[in-house]
């Protein structure tokens, strides 16, 4: 009798379990939301319902991949000491990893900067309308000095400030000015997290970091190395070591025949995810 019951009460949490998947509503409305979504060209601007408040995007592919990435992958996630955690977005787009933080921890002191002036008004809106509107939001990139440079808009997530480290030499001419201010002004107190996706100017602004980087507890760098431009991830992993970090690196670009097959995408032909800790 005790065996029955068991495999009748397995049976019936497995059925259980199994109606869940396939009758939640809420799954399925996340698949149709998705599909919605894919049959957008890419570069036009929708409002969609895959998060708990509707959230205004730029671009559906982007958002696509980078909601996989911080929602459900949960590539972002650290363990702050307390609930009341201080983290720098740079390159925060249209605020997908500002909003998961917040969701997490709500107290969370965050500083978020976007350069792109249509996407900063989006960033913007979306903060407001998911109830975040202490989040600090500046309307600059991030750079090794003050001032103002040339900024190449992507329509997406990829436009990027150029200078003669940095400039892609495809002669844009959609290009337009925009502020920006160093990183390290940022760092006098503790951070418990940086994010750096900031499009090849993560060389630049670490460089100017170096001495600084002491009061960082975790560091997020998505490396750029695009095909026209030196190659500087060596300089990236100096400064991360010399700050006493340990690393952990995940390649977004992989071919299987490195000697043979050249990769392109974006203008790069690697990326890099760098995640740099503390030893506990």
């Amino acid at each position: 009798m005790t065996a029955i019951s068991n495999t009748t009460s397995l049976n019936s949490s497995s059925a259980r379990r199994f109606l869940n998947e396939v009758v939640n509503p809420l799954k399925w409305s996340k698949l149709w939301e998705r599909q919605r979504l894919r049959a957008y060209d890419r570069h036009t601007p929708t409002t969609t319902s895959l998060l708990d408040q509707p959230t205004r995007i730029v671009d559906t592919a982007s958002f696509l991949s980078a909601y996989r990435a911080i929602f459900e992958d949960e590539i972002y996630a650290f363990k702050p000491a307390d609930q009341t955690p201080s983290i720098i977005d740079g390159g925060a787009n249209v605020g997908l990893a500002t909003l998961y933080w917040k969701k997490k921890w709500p107290e969370a002191d965050v500083t978020a900067f976007e350069p792109d002036p249509q996407v900063f008004e989006v960033l913007e809106w979306n903060c407001n309308q998911h109830g975040y509107p202490d989040v600090n939001l500046i309307q600059k990139g991030l750079w090794s000095k003050n001032g103002t440079l040339q900024f190449d808009p992507d329509g997406a997530d990829a436009g990027q400030v150029r200078n003669n480290h940095t400039a892609t030499g495809k002669g844009r001419d959609d290009t337009e000015s925009v502020r920006v201010v160093r990183l390290a002004k940022f760092l006098d107190q503790p951070i418990d997290l940086l994010k750096l996706d900031i499009e090849g100017a993560e060389s630049e602004v670490l460089l100017d970091c170096e001495g600084a980087l002491d009061t960082v507890e975790n560091l997020f760098v998505e490396y750029h190395s695009y095909i026209d431009r030196e190659q500087r991830v060596d300089e990236v992993l100096r400064v991360l070591r010399d700050s006493g970090f340990r690393i952990h690196i995940q390649p977004e670009l992989v071919a299987d025949q490195p000697f043979v097959q050249r990769l392109e995408s974006y203008g790069m032909d690697h990326r890099l995810n760098i995640f740099a800790y503390r030893n506990e």
